[in-house]
């Protein structure tokens, strides 16, 4: 694959591997308040940066608009005097959280005497593939650093500029706190040959996590030669039972479809019961086309709520929409719901509003998606409000970690063993 690459290139990926590799020794021997003291520098640079953070992200964002990109990866990759706050407060949150290196747990005694037990580690170097949006690159920085991880992150070509504005970020960071500098790389380059030789460095890199559209992470699933944690569509379903309360149940879908579009806990399909449809669609329908919202409905919903609504194809309840476009679905028991949440869902997060605790114990125990809720909106599948602080995905795989992917998701164990001498007979 890397015949037609320049040597040059392969070089200095081939360094930052390498130096990837010692940073994460290096790391292995830090202490919790080493870390913290360069989170905080990070957080604190972060804002004295903003002037020139948010300028380089006009450049990409112009660039962006003259390349035609849609108005949800625009959405994506924009950087607001907020947006910086945000994250700077995520590096905060990560920083007070407690640090999961070292821990250790399960010790017992065995007959033989000796104490075995298993001990919280870094995975080691986390290589991070992903697309429009800035904010990866702190997430990924300052959760890989808490962990204990060193990290080499490629961004899209669309968020270059901001990308290199955050590098010297995380670098000034870096060095207020007396941590290697090469514990976080940016790849400095847009050759998309540069993802190809990253996915091959299996040698350096440990775990390989995508995060993007489809093309991407199938891309990164079929060429990395290292373990990849990922997740694929974010199809995420609010089931209106016959026992909910109707008035929640609009809050919570309206909020769930229109908070924001461009985000991949944004529900796509809104299933209804048809014991409550008929009072519940007149409710709803008003907040969605108010703003803007296409529905594409069942042949039940359109008869409850006219001409209005499109008529719903079977390749609507598989859509990630990521756009202002909605599918309804009248289902006539919750067995019905949850056999189209599994049928045409993506496993990534699901939702019950209903007040009947038999119903939400089944709906929690029988929808097999990375975050089950009741009586939430789906957009709280997110580490900052799971209280990780923040993610560096969300992961609908069943094995390594599943959902939000915060600290413990980028640690593994060990075994230990505590003896005096002993042999085995």
């Amino acid at each position: 694959m890397q015949n037609n690459v320049d040597e040059n290139l392969i070089e200095m990926m081939t360094q930052m591997g390498q130096r990837a590799r010692r940073a994460s020794r290096a790391l292995s021997g830090v202490t919790t308040a080493d870390k913290n003291r360069a989170l905080l520098a990070i957080a604190d640079a972060l804002l004295a940066a903003q002037t020139q953070l948010l300028a380089a992200n006009a450049v990409d964002v112009a660039n962006a608009r003259a390349r035609g990109l849609d108005a949800a990866m625009i959405d994506r990759l924009t950087l607001t005097p907020n947006g910086v706050a945000q994250m700077a407060e995520g590096v905060r949150q990560i920083m007070a959280l407690p640090d999961p290196v070292g821990e250790i747990s399960n010790m017992v005694f065995r007959p033989t005497g000796i104490q075995v037990g298993q001990m919280r580690v870094p995975l080691g170097v986390i290589g991070i593939i992903y697309e429009s949006r800035p904010n990866v690159t702190i997430d990924a920085a300052a959760l890989c650093l808490k962990s204990g991880n060193a990290t080499i992150l490629r961004g899209g070509s669309e968020v270059a500029a901001t990308n290199q504005a955050l590098a010297d970020v995380i670098r000034s960071g870096l060095k207020a706190g007396d941590l290697p500098e090469d514990a976080v790389q940016i790849v400095p380059t847009t050759d998309r040959a540069a993802v190809s030789i990253l996915l091959g460095m299996h040698e350096y890199i440990d775990v390989m996590i995508p995060r993007g559209g489809k093309g991407l992470v199938a891309l990164v699933t079929e060429q990395a030669r290292m373990p990849v944690i990922k997740h694929l569509d974010g199809v995420c379903h609010v089931f209106v039972d016959e026992q909910a309360d109707l008035d929640k149940a609009v809050a919570v879908a309206v909020n769930a479809k229109t908070h924001r579009y461009g985000v991949c806990n944004a529900m796509e399909t809104l299933l209804v019961h048809a014991a409550v449809a008929e009072r519940f669609l007149p409710m709803v329908a008003p907040y969605y086309f108010d703003k803007g919202v296409e529905l594409r409905g069942c042949p039940k919903t359109r008869t409850i709520l006219g001409e209005s609504v499109v008529a719903a194809t079977v390749e609507d309840w598989y859509a990630e929409y990521l756009a202002p476009v909605l599918a309804v679905r009248v289902v006539d028991s919750l067995d019905e719901a949850i056999d189209h949440i599994e049928t045409y869902g993506s496993h990534h997060t699901d939702s019950i509003i209903t007040e009947s605790y038999t119903t939400a114990r089944r709906f929690l125990r029988e929808v097999d998606s990375a975050s089950v809720m009741v009586n939430a909106s789906t957009r709280f599948a997110d580490g900052f409000e799971y209280g990780l602080g923040a993610e560096i995905g969300i992961s609908t795989d069943k094995i390594h970690a599943r959902g939000p992917v915060g600290l413990l998701g980028l640690t593994s164990q060990k075994y230990i063993v505590l003896g005096d001498g002993h042999i085995r007979g």
